[in-house]
Order: structure tokens, then C-alpha cells, then sequence
């Protein structure tokens, strides 16, 4: 993928970025097509995360756009001025992106999406924290929340009416309980809001916990009201909530399990089970993502470099693994689904590739055309 440069004057005034993405097929030439709306042949845009550090990485975020029937996937140019964009959260009215800075000086970014196709860097806040590695939107469109690795911190930002992003107004660091075996500190690892928006949750490896926090959200604060506490060890990373709200899935890097959660609306509180198969017997589980039905959810494991399936059974009360398939890449970080749920795609840092499985109505993956080549990928979003 090649870099769009940047013009050193003007606001909007770089050329289309997607125009090149959103193309039908191979043999059929499409107009340039607004980033937000509906492309009329059958596209739909990938925005791509990378390390723009790391060797052999990126230099921004990376577009592309896949075929909503096939899967097939076609590279795009990239959005540049943006460091280091390991994660990317969309803004509910999908004008705007957002990208952590993973690096000793944590920042996050704010890059708008003008409906003409072009792109406009906003500018960047610092999070006060080291290494972020996970950020999301609050349901309001308000709060940009992320979460600091090293440091083990987490951060709260405003989000102005175009997207931009004011100053921090809260940081909140992981001081208890004391880290769990092996690590020497808290590791806030994501960062996200319950399904029915009264509670934020936040993951933390170091400590082997989930904190629940409620946002106050007139003066963008965090104050704790739960504490759930993991196996020492487990190292918990990547926590999604079941369609119902009541149920969670918890991805825990350390000691290779999924652990399903009840979930308390009312309290916030957040209940884990015990841990249960990944489907190998060692890897590094990172994520699960659940099918918008709820009926079956897939989980990403580094090192065997496979995707586990789950049958979502009692409500979303239990899990039962069903069968692992090869991911097609090497270290899959992250997972993400097609807004209609008829398409996974995996992002495989090691290999530097996106792949696409079509979800048949069982359930069941199937490999959709070919890896795409992107630099170090450790982030794949879908955009409806």
C-alpha cells in the first residue's frame, strides 16, 4: 500500500483517499464513492491498523474495501500522520476514526472521514499514559475511552461536535490489587462500554481483573463500583459482551482459556465462570467476536495460529467449543465481523496479512479469497 501525501497547507484538501479501495472487481473501474455511504457495487471499506515503528510496518492507517459476496479483499492507499495506530474505534455517526499511539508517550488521534472520500487528521492528545493499547467510543458520541498497556491506566477524552478531541478529564491508574504472578504491574489491556451504556469496563492483564466503572458523563470522570477478580495468572485481555447484555467473553492471554462472565446491568457487576478450552492446547487467546444473532462466537489464539468456534447456548450463558479452523496467518491479534455478520476477518501480525472466512448459517468458516497483504496488521475495521 502506498501513502497519499499530505499537502503542507490546507484543511480537506487531499485528493480522495478510498477512491482506489472501493472498486467492484478487477475488470470494473467504479467512481470514487463517499467513505460513509452505500457503495453500489457490492464493497465495502476496511480501515487497517499497524506498528508505522516496527520494521517492516506501516505508514498510517491502511484502506482497503472487500467484496460482500466473495470476501475477496482489495488494498487501498493509506492515511498518513497518524503513529503507530495498533487500534481504531469508529465514531457512532461514522464520520470519524480513531487510533491509539502505542508508544512510551501513549496519545490517541482523531482522523474525520468526509463523506466526499477525503480525510482531515484532527490532531492528537496525549492519554498520560505509556503503551495504549485499546480505545473505544462511548455510545453518546462524547467520551473517547482508552486504555493504557504499560502503564496500566486508563484515560477518558471529550469529543467535540466534529470529532476532535479536547483535553483528558480523567486518569484513573490500577493500584490494586497487587499484580498477579509473573507480572510486575498493572497492564490495562481495553477499555469498553456495557451494552446498555450505564457501566465502563475495563480489562487489566497485570492485575488479573476487570474494574467496572461508571462515566459521569457531564464531567467525563470514572469512579470504580465493581471489581472482578480473574485466576492469578489467567492474564485477562479482551473482553465482549454478548447481543442480550447479560453475558460476556473473556479472552485470557496467560493461561490459555475463555472465560464466560454474567454481567449485572443494574450493579455493573461482572460475575467470571471457570475457564474452559481454546481449542489448543498452548497459544496466546486474543479476542472473541460474537455473530449479531448471538448464536456463535469466535475466538483468535496466537502460536497455533487458529480460530476456535463456539455454539452460544442458555441465553449466552455458556459456551461450546465446536471445532478450530487455521486462521491463514501468522499471529492473529484481532478479529472483526462484517456489519451483517456474514464475514470474519483476522488480523495476522506476524505474516503481515488480512483473511477473510465467509460464516455459513451453522456457523462454520470457510477461507475467502486470498490474504491481503498489509504491513504488520494488527487491526482490521469494517465500516458499513
Amino acid at each position: 500500500m502506498n501513502a497519499v501525501p499530505s499537502p503542507a497547507l490546507g484543511r480537506l484538501s487531499r485528493r480522495s483517499l478510498l477512491a482506489a479501495a472501493l472498486v467492484a472487481a478487477p475488470t470494473t473501474l467504479a467512481a470514487p464513492t463517499a467513505l460513509a455511504a452505500p457503495v453500489p457495487t457490492a464493497t465495502r471499506p476496511l480501515l487497517l491498523g499497524t506498528y508505522t515503528s516496527a520494521e517492516g510496518g506501516g505508514t498510517g492507517i491502511g484502506t482497503a474495501a472487500y467484496d460482500t459476496a466473495t470476501g475477496a479483499i482489495t488494498s487501498g492507499p493509506v492515511i498518513t500522520g497518524v503513529e503507530n495506530p495498533s487500534y481504531l474505534a469508529l465514531h457512532p455517526s461514522g464520520a470519524t476514526v480513531y487510533a491509539v499511539a502505542e508508544q512510551d508517550a501513549g496519545a490517541v488521534t482523531a482522523v474525520a472521514l468526509a463523506p466526499d472520500g477525503t480525510y482531515e487528521v484532527l490532531g492528537t492528545r496525549p492519554t498520560g499514559g505509556s503503551g495504549p493499547t485499546h480505545l473505544s467510543v462511548h455510545p453518546s458520541g462524547r467520551w473517547l475511552l482508552s486504555a493504557n498497556y504499560t502503564s496500566g491506566s486508563v484515560t477518558v477524552h471529550p469529543i467535540a461536535a466534529d470529532g476532535s478531541l479536547g483535553e483528558r478529564t480523567d486518569l484513573v491508574t490500577h493500584s490494586s490489587p497487587p499484580p498477579g504472578p509473573g507480572q510486575n504491574g498493572p497492564h490495562a489491556h481495553q477499555i469498553v462500554t456495557s451494552p446498555d451504556g450505564g457501566h465502563v469496563l475495563a480489562v487489566d492483564l497485570g492485575t488479573d481483573a476487570v474494574y467496572t466503572y461508571r462515566l459521569d458523563e457531564s464531567a467525563g470522570t470514572l469512579t470504580e463500583v465493581s471489581r472482578a477478580a480473574l485466576a492469578p495468572g489467567s492474564g485477562p485481555r479482551h473482553l465482549t459482551f454478548h447481543p442480550g447484555g447479560r453475558s460476556a467473553y473473556l479472552a485470557c492471554e496467560l493461561d490459555n482459556t475463555t472465560v464466560v462472565c454474567a454481567y449485572d446491568p443494574e450493579s455493573g457487576t461482572l460475575t467470571p465462570g471457570a475457564g474452559q478450552s481454546t481449542g489448543s492446547e498452548t497459544g496466546y487467546p486474543a479476542q472473541l467476536v460474537v455473530t449479531g444473532d448471538g448464536s456463535y462466537a469466535y475466538l483468535a489464539n496466537r502460536g497455533p495460529n487458529s480460530l476456535a468456534r463456539y455454539a452460544v447456548e442458555d441465553g449466552g450463558a455458556a459456551l461450546r467449543l465446536l471445532d478450530t479452523v487455521p486462521a491463514g496467518g501468522d499471529w492473529p491479534r484481532q478479529l472483526a465481523l462484517s456489519p451483517d455478520s456474514s464475514l470474519l476477518f483476522a488480523a495476522n501480525q506476524r505474516s503481515s496479512t488480512v483473511t477473510a472466512f465467509r460464516i455459513a448459517p451453522d456457523g462454520s468458516l470457510t477461507p475467502a479469497g486470498d490474504p491481503l497483504p498489509a504491513p504488520v496488521a494488527v487491526c482490521v475495521l469494517p465500516l458499513a
